[in-house]
């Protein structure tokens, strides 16, 4: 593709797409700029904080204060401790510290997070720029797959694992097991994400104008460089969105570890319910419960700017 179509071709295409966004942003700031509006915002933040609050009020106390009374009487008589954090930071299973399962969350959580948006950035493209015999019934299956409650899924998933998957007559051993790795996590939380991110991710390309798309090909571009060159640069504000869900998702993620992540590669999630739910460290779980989001809150705040633009990306059409 040559230098001269590309520089037109990408300028007008940003022009376009960023022309539409802050549109809709203006849009949706004149709505939110009402005062009942204004009103309820600020209601449901008060709602959202106090609960936090109280909670990161009661990790910062004494075990003897917290079985007896509320956070709240912090402010009449206020005691202050680190024990709580040091308890969990020191604590964990026979296996695992807390600190270890902390590395193992990160290592689990990032390429559970790249590996479907990769898959789903690529199908996304094809079911809304590529015309193929059956892309229509094909899209509402891969739609349709998100009604799939994840509990139906893991005890089949589980047993593909361990004993493999018959193709055509041909048993194909993956020999997977959850005592090994992090390879059966991924491909669980890959597997449970592609639907959503798929059609989020297909609803954002769909909206990028078809003359563009067409200039491109006219000018000589291959449907590659068409999405690595044009498409993909323009869908970065949803893919980090989609990225920030499934980020959290997955480092929140109870469920899946439970059944697929054991042994040495138990996340935070799992490692704290076990050291919670014997029921003589329950306190812990106050500090534990910000320990554990400190990577979320990391990764929140790097990416919220693309965050927003993703959100308002879906009210751009029309």
């Amino acid at each position: 593709m040559s230098d001269t179509m590309k520089a037109p071709a990408a300028e007008t295409m940003t022009i376009t797409t960023g022309g539409r966004l802050d549109a809709s942003a203006g849009r949706v700031r004149k709505k939110l700029s009402r005062p009942w509006a204004s009103a309820a915002s600020i209601v449901i933040a008060v709602l959202w904080t106090v609960p936090t609050l109280g909670l990161f009020i009661s990790s910062l106390r004494p075990r003897d204060a917290i079985d007896s009374t509320g956070w709240w009487t912090i402010f009449t008589n206020p005691e202050f401790t680190l024990d709580n954090y040091a308890a969990v930071l020191e604590s964990g299973t026979t296996q695992l510290t807390i600190l270890q399962s902390f590395v193992n969350s990160i290592a689990i959580s990032i390429p559970a997070t790249v590996i479907p948006l990769m898959i789903a950035a690529m199908a996304a493209y094809a079911f809304a720029w590529i015309d193929f015999k059956g892309r229509n019934a094909l899209f509402i299956f891969v739609f349709a797959l998100q009604i799939v409650p994840i509990q139906m899924a893991l005890v089949p998933l589980l047993t593909s694992f361990s004993r493999g998957i018959n193709l055509f007559g041909l048993q194909v051993t993956l020999g997977l097991d959850a005592s090994q790795g992090y390879a059966q996590v991924w491909i669980a939380h890959s597997m449970f994400a592609l639907p959503l991110a798929i059609y989020l991710l297909h609803n954002f390309m769909s909206e990028i104008p078809g003359e563009i798309i067409e200039a491109a090909r006219v000018d000589g571009a291959s449907r590659g460089q068409i999405f690595f060159r044009i498409v993909l640069p323009l869908t970065m504000p949803a893919i980090a969105s989609v990225a920030i869900f499934q980020f959290l998702w997955v480092w929140n993620d109870l469920l899946v570890a439970l059944v697929f992540a054991d042994g040495a590669a138990a996340p935070i999630t799992k490692v704290l319910a076990e050291i919670t739910g014997r029921g003589e460290g329950w306190y812990l779980l106050t500090a534990g419960a910000f320990v554990s989001i400190i990577v979320p809150l990391i990764v929140f705040f790097a990416l919220q700017r693309y965050f927003v633009r993703g959100l308002l990306a879906g009210s751009t059409k029309g």
